[in-house]
């Protein structure tokens, strides 16, 4: 490809992507669903092979990266103006903890696991689920969170430590506390709970106290 028509490419292409990225608007990256970000990189795929694939007309190429702006901008629009749109292109906001209670049910329809959800609470500084009223999961990825009023933390242990997970113990946690399980065991059938494996979680706080999570009947 000769240089003139390479800078003539390049220069083309800055121009379209500026003039289409003023009309897109000014969302950050963190305010941008999976489908905003999905479409970003096709717009610059397509810039991108504009610029260095001689065999695309540049007319083709121009009139590519303005149909995939002018769809994008579409969806925005819909999502603007029509809640059931926005449901459809988007999706809605799910509601992880409710009450204190873990929301299953909501976990498996974000596919989001326990691990994910407590990484995504720390970054909050909210280092036990007995602390959260409400935690929602942004169509973003974020997740919002109410903290409970008034709450406090003992000082036997450093962190909650999670002891049970999905209905099995986690006996190295159990071992690292000093605990055992007939500890555990003692705890969940104050609350009548008889096995280990109707729990979707528990923790024990740093005032030793226990936190459980009953799996979803």
């Amino acid at each position: 490809m000769p240089v003139n028509e390479t800078i003539l490419r390049v220069t083309i292409s800055f121009l379209v992507l500026f003039l289409l990225a003023r009309l897109m608007g000014r969302k950050e990256i963190g305010q941008m669903t999976f489908f905003n970000w999905a479409s970003a990189i096709g717009i610059g795929s397509i810039a991108g092979n504009l610029v260095v694939d001689d065999s695309t007309p540049i007319k083709d190429g121009v009139i590519a990266l303005c149909v995939w702006t002018a769809y994008t901008i579409a969806l925005d629009i819909i999502d603007l103006k029509s809640k059931q749109g926005r449901s459809v292109t988007t999706g809605d906001p799910l509601i992880v903890i409710k009450e204190g209670r873990i929301m299953e049910s909501a976990l498996k329809a974000a596919r989001l696991d326990l691990d994910e959800l407590q990484a995504l609470l720390r970054q909050k500084d909210i280092f036990s689920f007995k602390d959260v009223d409400c935690a929602i999961l942004e169509t973003n990825g974020d997740l919002s969170v109410l903290k409970k009023e008034n709450t406090k933390a003992g000082s036997l242990y450093p962190l909650p430590t999670e002891v049970i997970a999905d209905g099995k113990v986690n006996s190295e946690n159990l071992t690292k506390l000093e605990l055992e399980e007939n500890w555990l065991d003692g705890e969940l059938k104050k609350a009548d709970i008889r096995s280990v494996e109707e729990v979707f979680f528990a923790q024990v706080q740093q005032d030793g106290t226990l936190y459980f999570d009953q799996k979803d009947k």
